[in-house]
């Protein structure tokens, strides 16, 4: 997190990996896109970010931290050029203090923060040194500890930003011939937020330059990732690229705009993606809010305290122990591959798919649909508890595709399946439907939709469903009025479906129907509408 006060620093691939030979497992590591502890486990980060450097003293806040689920804690080193430095007695101390709570110890070294626009920083060839002057503290530690090398490393200069890769590629290559064999977490420049996608797009040449193909990366989702597309979009970068991803920051505030908390929780949590909120306690600067607990009292949630860590997706909710302290998740087998998806019921605005299930050891808990539009790079579209899925919310006349994979409670994820193309219907002609949306917004990020459906055909209509899509974001607060609503969790698509008594529709009849919702700023119309797969005017 970039620096608030003059204390405290408050935080707030177009190329694909080269796959290599799996080393002898030492520690925790990368294995595809997920990190395994050393006996094939996978690990999936739960955990909070802790203010070591400037609250030495603060030593009960790791068993605190555990208390509430966490697998991880993130620890705030001082490497020397603003902070500490922290010693490597004082790292040994740290370390311990994570293993006595059972907890994976991330060490990150945060005077790095906002090199190139923050004068004091440092750079990370000097957090590199750094870490080589604690190597004895961290050396026999690789199951149990991740090294950061330098939290944001890179302010806002786009020129100086430009220089990431090389920069950590560097980094990583001197740690490596020092010896450390360790998990290696490397942050994202723009004040860790990527917001130029430097990362995104270089970081497989960064994977391909460590030796060890032992480097999972991290982005800080502050303000920049205030809608779920946003979120989706950088996730399925580097799903695609088949790289290891974490947050290793974000809040449900921030100085730069309102994170989408939910969604970065929600798909954290589908995409089997680690996530370390920031921050336990101690922050100040106008950032207070981003305090878990007040004054490192556990007794004492703030909300963010207590959506992290117990709310939708939270902490205490989805943290599994590493296995090395004795915890379950030791289950390393994915399920099968799905059978590819066969489409039927394709209208203008909708198809619905079905495939045939995977198998698991254990058991599949559901199904993850990826959507692409023409030739384009695929994205999740949905998920599914069971194997049909209906996508509604198209455009007509476009061409689809789509596969779908299968997850455990891990989860490890399957391969993916087979691919289906497909091609809606022309639509338009005579329509016999129209709707017209209108929306109130209230608050800071709520707003009230009214919708009305008018049958403008010659028949009667027994039963509907009517479809659409947001674009920005937007979700539906249950149960809304006079329909079923339903919104998947980190899906745009909603549906409504009529009640017993507003199932008919005579001709020229209409059916009022409405929700409230939230919002993360920008509240635009749906563009399109769907009425039992038939697309209808608007007014």
């Amino acid at each position: 997190m970039r620096m608030l006060a003059m204390a405290l620093v408050l935080s707030a691939g177009a190329l694909t990996a080269v796959p290599a030979a799996e080393a002898a497992a030492v520690g925790l590591r990368v294995s595809g896109t997920r990190v395994v502890e050393a006996n094939g486990s996978t690990f999936v980060m739960r955990g909070v970010n802790h203010p070591h450097v400037w609250y030495q003293s603060q030593t009960s806040s790791y068993a605190n931290i555990k208390s509430f689920g966490a697998n991880t804690v993130r620890v705030v080193l001082g490497s020397g050029q603003r902070w500490g430095p922290t010693s490597a007695a004082e790292v040994t101390n740290v370390i311990s203090l994570c293993k006595q709570s059972r907890l994976i110890c991330v060490l990150e070294a945060h005077d790095t923060t906002g090199f190139g626009e923050e004068g004091a920083a440092a750079s990370l060839d000097q957090a590199a040194s750094y870490w080589i002057s604690v190597a004895s503290a961290l050396k026999g530690q690789e199951n149990y500890v991740v090294v950061n090398l330098g939290n944001e490393p890179f302010g806002n200069n786009q020129q100086v930003s430009a220089t990431w890769a090389s920069a950590t590629s560097n980094a990583i290559a001197r740690l490596r011939g020092a010896g450390l064999q360790h998990l290696i977490m490397a942050d994202a420049p723009m004040w860790g937020q990527d917001w130029q996608n430097i990362m995104r797009d270089n970081a497989a040449s960064v994977f391909n330059a460590d030796p060890q193909r032992n480097t999972v990366f991290s982005i800080h989702m502050y303000g920049v990732y205030d809608t779920a597309a946003e979120i989706n979009a950088y996730f399925d970068a580097f799903r695609t690229a088949g790289l290891p991803l974490v947050v290793g920051e974000f809040g449900h505030n921030h100085s730069d705009g309102n994170p989408d908390e939910d969604t970065i929780m929600a798909q954290a949590q589908s995409r089997g993606i680690g996530y370390l909120g920031w921050s336990w306690s101690g922050n100040s600067g106008g950032v207070e809010y981003l305090d878990m607990v007040t004054a490192f009292n556990p007794a004492s949630l703030t909300p963010w305290g207590e959506r992290v860590l117990n709310g939708p997706n939270g902490i205490r909710q989805t943290s599994r122990e590493a296995t090395i302290y004795g915890g379950g998740g030791g289950d390393t087998e994915p399920p099968t591959t799905p059978g590819t998806p066969t489409a039927s019921a394709v209208t203008s605005s909708s198809a619905t798919l079905t495939w045939t299930p995977s198998t698991d050891n254990v058991g599949v808990t559901g199904y993850e649909v990826y959507r692409a539009t023409g030739s384009g790079a695929f994205s999740l579209v949905g998920t599914s508890g069971t194997t049909t899925f209906t996508n509604t919310g198209l455009t007509p006349s476009t061409t689809y595709r789509y596969q779908v994979r299968a997850r455990d409670a891990v989860p490890n994820f399957s391969a993916n399946s087979g691919i289906v193309t497909v091609t809606t219907t022309a639509g338009g002609g005579d329509r016999t439907c129209k709707v017209t949306y209108g929306a109130t917004n209230w608050g800071s990020n709520g707003y009230t939709a009214t919708v009305t459906i008018t049958n403008t055909g010659a028949s009667a209509i027994n039963g509907w469903t009517l479809a659409f899509t947001y674009a920005a974001g937007q979700r539906l607060t249950p149960p809304g009025w006079s329909a079923t609503w339903t919104q998947s969790t980190g899906s745009a698509d909603v549906t409504a479906t009529n009640l017993t008594w507003n199932g008919t529709l005579a001709p020229n009849a209409a059916a009022s129907i409405g929700f409230n919702g939230t919002h993360t700023g920008a509240n635009p119309a749906p563009t399109s509408f769907s009425l039992n797969g038939n697309t209808c005017a608007t007014s």
